[in-house]
């Protein structure tokens, strides 16, 4: 047994690939150092990087309280220069004669900070915007683009929404207004001929095919999102009626989010490429076929068509777009359009990491001193008492199973009233006692019983952690969303422990069980025994649509944030801090406004003084207490 434990040890190197996945999830942009801290490569250049422990430890000196949020704005301008250099590739290696126009699409990551750190580093590929809703087209209008960059107004429109995309040209951008179903098109007329500015439009069109994955519902013909081709030769007819053909500038077509399997991609392409070929031929000169997002994020690391992963790379994915545009305009015998995509979650999702510290670490099943023998005055405790002592590793599955029946014997016992609380509680500790070994005992068995895997997950501890899983990362809460999760030191060294992390939120599902592995899900997160150093833990890739998901639930707030920029020989720089929600702010947008809290509060005081619970002075410092708390951070400050 002793030989068969040594021959699983890992060696410190082994440790963060073979049970974190560094180097498969990575991407590049994160790595271990030879003191085992994850790093982090803002460039991909594996010679600059820094280490997230380092950093961590630079804002506690700034009093910079955890959790937060580290961002590394490089890695946007990294993602921008590779996702575009892909396309100019496709479109040199496939001779294909027009252009590739993306946009960043603003329900991924609203951040102001985030957004206009994009638009200045897509700036020189004509990187632009897309837009759903009033908020966000509020919100494009004063941010600066290059004049040829497009604005993508996609979304149900009323009339102040198409009132103000069409007049955004004035103030220098470039919409194309999209026409979601085939009465849009009547109310862009009559508000474009009010104003008297003929706006680009688009048409958003269903397509049979598809996307694979989580998302796959969004794309196909029966999405909310767009018109059947049926309903297509309506809005041109229309369109002809309410002369405005000349202004249907482009196709949409939406496939889906995270699409996981190149192949549906393939397919969907061809289809809407051989849709824009005949629309153009019927004599609408489209410009621009916009193929919408769907390049996915390799979460796990495992290069599948699993839900949170992809079985293609950057590269794949720009060749298949435009070769399969390419060849079908070519059949066709029709000019090839300026190529538009809107992928937004490959974009942004390295570019955060949130990190949290662990509070605590929970035990089932254990608590209390070993029992004294001589203190057992049960026989069933007795017999339990036997199978703990005799257990080993030729009969610890028949011992197991003895255990079962004893406990079911003992918890009948005590509800009728014939044991004590000290007889169930010996009971217990012996029983999860006999569980653990057990379990250490069958990891020695070639073929483990899967009764003892399901043991094994049930006696995973809890690690409480400083965060709320539906503010931070609200998709794991949502979508059974893999996120990969590492610890930020250590991980040189092997860990103890197996663990599932619990958030401070009083809410049963604030936790995260499943976990990304090599080969499949894992139940349990191997971690190491939390000591009297503060322990931390990050979540990378998070930074696509969790900001903009999270919810102040139990009112804990955004975290703090940090962004930190790399210079060329590694040393780190703290740009900015980027303070967190406060008591104040959460309370006021759940409608205790501070004048009414700070109101409310002194009369509550007041009322103590008048009835002699208090003094004024006590009623002053209390009062004082309470205002400088409203401004405190909403997680635990410790």
């Amino acid at each position: 047994m002793k030989e068969q434990t040594q021959a699983l040890r890992l060696s410190p190197s082994e440790i963060p690939n073979r049970i974190y996945g560094v180097s498969n999830w990575g991407a590049g942009y994160f790595g271990v150092s030879e003191q085992g801290c994850l790093t982090v490569h803002p460039t991909r250049n594996p010679l600059v990087g820094v280490e997230v422990a380092a950093l961590i430890q630079t804002l506690v000196q700034r009093k910079v309280s955890f959790p937060a949020l580290l961002r590394f704005p490089q890695i946007l301008d990294t993602q921008i220069k590779e996702f575009h250099e892909a396309f100019r590739n496709s479109i040199a290696e496939f001779n294909y004669p027009a252009k590739h126009r993306g946009v960043f699409p603003m329900k991924v990551n609203q951040r102001r900070s985030v957004v206009e750190r994009l638009m200045a580093s897509g700036y020189r590929y004509e990187y632009g915007l897309e837009v759903g809703t009033k908020a966000e087209l509020a919100a494009a209008l004063t941010l600066t683009l290059h004049p040829n960059a497009l604005l993508v107004c996609n979304g149900v429109k009323d009339r102040r929404y198409l009132e103000w995309a069409i007049q955004s040209s004035k103030t220098g951008k470039n919409p194309v207004i999209v026409l979601e179903e085939v009465s849009d098109l009547p109310k862009a007329d009559e508000m474009s001929t009010a104003l008297g500015i003929r706006p680009n439009l688009g048409i958003r069109v269903r397509v049979f095919s598809r996307g694979a994955g989580k998302w796959e519902e969004s794309g196909g013909e029966t999405s909310k999102f767009g018109i059947n081709t049926i309903q297509l030769l309506d809005c041109l007819r229309l369109a002809n009626e309410h002369q405005m053909a000349r202004q249907i500038k482009m196709l949409h077509f939406h496939i889906g989010s995270q699409i996981t399997d190149i192949r549906r991609i393939k397919s969907a392409i061809k289809e809407a490429a051989r849709v824009y070929a005949k629309v153009y031929k019927m004599g609408y000169h489209v410009e621009y076929l916009n193929v919408g997002g769907g390049l996915g994020v390799d979460y796990d690391g495992s290069r599948t068509a699993s839900d949170f992963s992809v079985n293609y790379s950057v590269q794949e994915f720009t060749n298949d777009i435009v070769y399969t545009i390419n060849e079908i305009c070519q059949s066709e015998n029709v000019p090839q359009p300026t190529i538009v995509t809107e992928s937004g979650r490959a974009v942004t999702a390295y570019h955060a990491v949130f990190v949290m510290n662990v509070i605590r670490r929970l035990n089932p099943g254990l608590g209390g001193s070993e029992i004294d023998p001589s203190r057992v005055d049960s026989e069933v405790v007795r017999e339990m008492m036997d199978l703990y002592k005799d257990i080993n590793p030729k009969n610890f599955i028949e011992y197991y199973h003895d255990a079962l029946q004893h406990r079911e014997e003992l918890q009948s016992l005590f509800n009728l009233g014939y044991l004590n609380l000290q007889n169930r509680a010996q009971g217990e500790w012996l029983f999860w006692q006999i569980c653990r070994k057990a379990i250490k005992f069958s990891r020695s068995l070639k073929a483990r019983p899967e009764e003892f895997a399901d043991l094994e997950n049930i006696l995973a501890s809890k690690y409480i952690c400083n965060f709320s899983v539906f503010q931070s990362a609200p998709d794991t809460w949502a979508l059974d969303q893999l996120f990969p999760i590492i610890p930020v030191a250590r991980l040189n060294e092997e860990p103890t422990e197996r663990a599932t992390l619990c958030d401070i939120t009083c809410d049963s599902d604030g936790q995260i069980d499943k976990f990304v592995d090599l080969r499949d899900v894992k139940q349990a997160l191997e971690l190491h025994e939390v000591n009297s150093e503060p322990y931390y833990l990050a979540i990378p890739l998070v930074g696509a649509y969790q900001e903009s998901l999270g919810m102040n639930h139990n009112l804990l707030g955004s975290a703090n944030e940090a962004h930190f920029l790399v210079d060329e020989a590694g040393r780190p720089h703290l740009d900015k801090v980027v303070r967190g929600a406060s008591l104040a702010h959460v309370l006021a947008t759940a409608g205790y406004a501070m004048p009414d809290v700070l109101e409310g509060f002194r009369k509550a005081v007041e009322k103590a003084e008048d009835e002699g619970r208090m003094s004024a002075e006590e009623r002053e410092k209390l009062v004082d207490a309470y205002e400088k708390t409203l401004d405190a951070y909403t997680y635990l400050e410790d």
